[in-house]
């Protein structure tokens, strides 16, 4: 994508004095969207503020981009920034043995941040195998990592877990074994994520039904960080895209913006066909009815031949450091795996700008998407009186 247009600039300013220049601006993009970039503004030339009339001062558009990768071998990536600064990551571990987190001050600083394993699998028995997707949140003043695992007499008896952590930083913190989030029927299910919404905590996740050959997606109302009460259907694999390999719905992740809420989420088998769509609801709807939801029939974000990244999915939602949204997902850097994909180690943590639409709706664009703001400079009208 580039830059299509910029809205340009109106200040006005007494004669001699420096006028205030906005740090960011409003910029149209070749697809119609429109975004807000920082600004870098020309020196101004101090002579033509000694006298009334107008001038005009140009600037660079900034955005900022990440390396690509950020991390890799990092499946199912988590990015949070907390109150005290901190970006925090996790996702899962190759071995899929532990949980591991980093943090730094800054996004980029992830990359070589140091990595502290802060739980690792039982020997025996539950949470012994296949430690998957941990996620972590702070809820009313404590930290709690959810994840998925298995037991080693049945490796795909995979259930959700929740681990509880007092201290103002988690990675030197203990962490205590809350157990294992009892949903109302027993069988495969993983990928559990939280969040607050208007007083109330949810929780979403992933289930399989039939047999364990469809996932389905499930919303419940908490009781406490590992407790939930009733629960209710969100979402099946309705669609071809969904289905693609295995019928598969699941990797919620909840974002809350322009009066709606987002549930994106991922489906389809985990080679290049996996693929991202999304649910919405209006915020003020009750998330515990189905009907509340709406469904897009098409994926929102699906493998690019043109920037080499395939089966993108499982994300997560953060801001950047001036605030912007960013898409915070894995794909791998080629189309053929062999084997088992879920043993390809090769899904590396990817993080880039996430934009919104018109109408409200965030724009996904494709895996990897570069954006060109060098073809057009910011303007700005100043007035002098």
């Amino acid at each position: 994508m580039k830059v299509q247009d910029i809205k340009q600039v109106e200040v006005t300013t007494s004669v001699g004095q420096q006028p205030e220049l906005p740090k960011k601006v409003e910029a149209i993009l070749d697809n119609g969207v429109v975004a807000t970039f920082n600004v870098a503004w020309d020196d101004l030339d101090q002579s033509k503020l000694a006298t009334s009339g107008t001038i005009t001062v140009e600037g660079e558009l900034q955005h900022k981009t990440y390396p690509k990768p950020l991390i890799e071998q990092r499946a199912d990536p988590y990015l949070y920034k907390h109150s005290d600064g901190y970006y925090y990551f996790t996702g899962s571990y190759p071995l899929y043995d532990r949980i591991v987190l980093r943090r730094s001050t800054t996004i980029e600083g992830l990359i070589d941040a140091p990595e502290t394993v802060v739980w690792e699998k039982h020997g025996s028995g539950i949470m012994s195998e296949h430690i998957w997707a941990p996620e972590l949140h702070f809820i009313d003043g404590k930290w709690y990592i959810y994840f998925a695992a298995g037991d080693k007499d049945d490796v795909w008896a995979i259930r959700p877990y929740v681990l509880e952590a007092d201290g103002e930083n988690p990675l030197q913190a203990k962490w205590e074994e809350k157990g294992q989030i009892n949903t109302e029927f027993q069988s495969f299910s993983l990928d559990a994520t939280t969040f607050e919404h208007k007083g109330k905590r949810y929780l979403v996740w992933a289930q399989k039904v039939e047999n364990d050959t469809i996932s389905n997606m499930y919303i419940a109302e908490m009781e406490n960080p590992w407790t939930i009460k009733e629960q209710v259907f969100l979402s099946t694999p309705e669609y071809e895209w969904e289905q693609a390999g295995f019928y598969v719905n699941e990797g919620p992740a909840f974002l809350h913006r322009n009066g709606k809420v987002f549930i994106a989420y991922s489906g389809a088998a985990t080679d290049d066909r996996y693929a991202m769509g999304l649910l919405f609801a209006d915020e003020n709807s009750d998330l515990l009815s189905p009907e509340s939801w709406t469904k897009n029939p098409e994926p929102v974000f699906v493998s690019s031949e043109e920037t080499s990244e395939y089966g993108p999915g499982h994300n997560s939602f953060s801001v950047d450091e001036d605030g912007n949204d960013l898409l915070v997902y894995h794909a791998r850097p080629y189309k053929e795996v062999e084997g088992n994909p879920l043993y390809d180690h090769n899904r590396h943590a990817r993080v880039q700008r996430l934009f919104w639409n018109n109408d409200g709706t965030p724009y996904f664009g494709i895996p990897g998407q570069t954006i060109d703001v060098t073809s057009k400079k910011a303007s700005a009208i100043i007035s002098l009186k």
